[in-house]
């Protein structure tokens, strides 16, 4: 009865010890494929397939600003696009998503904005990009079948550099958003823009399709000048910080 029974409390014993060794093994597996992962994902290098998110950027007292709320939006969205491989193809779908952020900011901006120079970029900002937008949806559908002419899980691809870097910039860029709606319309479409810069730049660099590549420039043209006249302003209403 006693042989038995110490035969018994050391059987459990036993199982304990391996289930309790299987127990760390199984948790040492999962530290390291969540390691393993975020590592992974972190050097594929994917321009689309990182996490743009503004989030972290500091606002007024109660919140978010609509304005700011509208980039992350605009970046999530971009993120969540998964590219193709085509320059023009992907060029158009990032961009279709970056002017359809710009709508929204510049239809906060005529709701909440006073400034009359402000609410002028902000009509004029809508107008010119809404013509965009149907110009970049017909381009996109065009050329869905497109071939694949460069790597976006490489991140030494030119065209996946430069248009990371796009991406980069607007975040290290992103201003700490204020109380006056005027202000933040100003430092974030500043921002916004310099992203569709440079992102043009790109496809004027690696783009192929002719209509497309022209685009590209007239959005250079255009927000590079609206840009100045945004600085300009930002200067002049300094007290709205």
């Amino acid at each position: 009865m006693k042989k038995s029974a110490f035969f018994l409390a050391a059987l459990c014993s036993g199982s304990l010890l391996v289930a309790g060794c299987n127990s760390d093994k199984a948790a040492d597996s999962t530290a390291t494929t969540t390691e393993t992962t975020t590592t992974e994902g972190a050097a594929s290098g994917d321009m689309a397939g990182m996490d743009h998110s503004a989030g972290a950027t500091g606002s007024a007292a109660g919140g978010d600003s609509p304005q700011l709320v509208a980039m992350n939006e605009m970046m999530q969205k971009m993120h969540a696009g998964k590219p193709k491989g085509n320059t023009d193809h992907d060029f158009a779908h990032h961009m279709l998503e970056h002017h359809k952020g710009a709508v929204v900011m510049a239809d906060i901006q005529l709701r909440d904005g006073k400034d009359a120079t402000m609410r002028q970029m902000a009509e004029k900002i809508k107008a010119d990009q809404l013509k965009e937008i149907t110009a970049l949806e017909a381009a996109a559908t065009r050329l869905d079948s497109a071939p694949t002419n460069y790597k976006p899980n490489d991140p030494a691809d030119p065209f996946t550099s430069k248009m990371k870097g796009s991406m980069d910039g607007m975040m290290q860029n992103m201003p700490k958003t204020v109380a006056d709606p005027d202000m933040n319309f100003n430092m974030l479409m500043t921002v916004h823009h310099q992203s569709a810069v440079d992102m043009a730049k790109a496809e004027l660099a690696h783009g192929k399709d002719t209509n497309l590549k022209q685009m590209a420039q007239m959005m250079i043209d255009a927000q590079e000048k609206e840009i100045q006249q945004l600085k300009d302003w930002h200067q002049k209403n300094a007290d709205k910080m």
